[in-house]
């Protein structure tokens, strides 16, 4: 990627827009810890980068709540409750390793599940105030299937395509979710914001080493709020499972896109009334966190989050999933992603 041209074209971008202040709107904010110390975070990036990196191989995508049997589309029921608002993307400090037209924010979450095996979920960088969010969907953070309050091992992995850690792997430290998601399980709002400690990669004696803040090296998207329901968004994500004829398109390896334009959405099944849906042929397997970007800009990468698929659904019967789900981002869901941005990380490793 050009730099200059990216740089130019994020700033027409931003320009075009009005920012909104990072302020609370009475949104109920849920906070957890996902790691006790700097000790336990570099345990943490040692399970997952021993071994070469035997555990990321061996992680699965995450099947937990993947697809809805059935939706409805159009109507009402989504209320904005404020005015279309904006914060800006964020570069990274180099070139990224993207394939051209894809964001370098993209990445795997990975953890170990109620299970005790590992799973991935698909996750993006988001810029903030310390460059160390990360959004994925909330039930790709908090164990739904278990007593325990959050998934353990919890980390992110930029640019993961075919076992390789290009970007570095960031530790996850505080998790932040709206509290109807944490108490009640309220899908309407299955939305994450993490914490991550700095970047950690596997050194050459076997060991650990420092790799700098997530969105200095891979960059950040922006966030959209209060959005009209018929934007048009581009969805990147590692779709992975099968459709429910058996087919599997997709490998789960490499970053995939899709996108159309939205429309609102309930969802019975998980008593959900006020979400986003859009045409996507991706399968829930491995899909679940993917980016929903508003204004998406192919030659920086560069767009502003507007919402995260939580599932899919088969609409027409045919046995092969068409619509992915999201929950719609207004100013509550904004709070969260504000309070997630005051908190500072640090390194994983002293020094």
């Amino acid at each position: 990627m050009n730099r200059t041209s990216g740089a130019l074209a994020v700033g027409i971008l931003a320009s075009l827009l009005v920012a909104a202040p990072n302020a609370a709107v009475g949104a109920s904010v849920a906070t957890e810890p996902l790691v006790s110390s700097q000790a336990a975070a570099a345990e943490i990036a040692t399970f997952w980068l021993g071994d070469g990196g035997a555990n990321l191989a061996a992680a699965t995508p995450y099947s937990v709540q993947t697809a809805v049997d059935q939706i409805t589309t159009g109507g009402g029921g989504i209320s904005p409750d404020g005015k279309p608002a904006f914060t800006a993307p964020s570069l990274p400090a180099a070139t990224g390793t993207a394939k051209p037209g894809m964001p370098t924010t993209a990445g795997k979450v990975f953890f170990v599940g109620a299970d005790g095996h590992p799973h991935w979920c698909t996750g993006t960088a988001v810029q903030s105030q310390y460059r160390n969010v990360v959004a994925t969907a909330a039930h790709c953070a908090y164990d739904t299937e278990s007593s325990g309050s959050t998934l353990a091992k919890w980390v992110f992995v930029p640019g993961y395509a075919d076992g390789a850690v290009p970007s570095g792997l960031y530790v996850g430290k505080q998790l932040f979710a709206h509290y109807d998601f944490d108490a009640y399980r309220d899908y309407d709002r299955d939305y994450a914001f993490v914490n991550v400690y700095e970047g950690v990669v596997a050194s050459a004696t076997g060991g650990l080493a420092n790799f700098g803040r997530l969105v200095d090296n891979v960059g950040g998207q922006g966030l959209a709020w209060n959005q009209p329901v018929d934007s048009t968004v581009d969805l990147f994500g590692y779709p992975a499972g099968p459709h429910p004829d058996g087919r599997r398109p997709y490998t789960g390896e490499s970053l995939e896109s899709s996108g159309g334009r939205t429309t609102t959405a309930t969802a019975p099944s998980l008593k959900a009334e006020n979400l986003l849906a859009v045409d996507s042929p991706f399968t829930g397997e491995g899909s679940l966190g993917s980016s929903w970007l508003l204004r998406y800009d192919k030659a920086s990468g560069r767009g502003y989050l507007n919402g995260l698929t939580i599932s899919v659904a088969d609409t027409d019967a045919n046995q092969r999933y068409d619509t992915s789900l999201s929950p719609y981002f207004d100013g509550e869901a904004q709070a969260v992603y504000a309070a997630a941005g005051t908190h500072w990380s640090g390194a994983v490793l002293p020094g």
